[in-house]
């Protein structure tokens, strides 16, 4: 494995923000990041880092290993 390949980091962001009924922007807006971004993470074409990580799960009212894992998510499984 390369040294800056890194492993698959899998997320329930999209769900989370539809659930309380937040945007990409305003989600981004809210912790300090570009739209785009936030579109990257929920595509896992982007790992965040912890930082981010934390923001994220605050805005979103939720505990980190509830949208972040290093394991697929189960279906309807919340």
């Amino acid at each position: 494995m390369s040294r800056n390949q890194e492993d698959p980091l899998f997320n329930r962001i999209e769900e989370a923000r539809t659930l309380l009924g937040i945007s990409r922007n305003e989600l981004a807006e809210a912790v300090g990041v570009h739209y785009q971004t936030i579109g990257y993470i929920e595509r896992g074409e982007y790992n965040p880092s912890l930082s981010l990580a934390l923001r994220l799960a605050e805005i979103l009212k939720v505990e980190v290993s509830e949208i972040f894992s290093s394991k697929p998510f189960r279906k309807g499984v919340r």
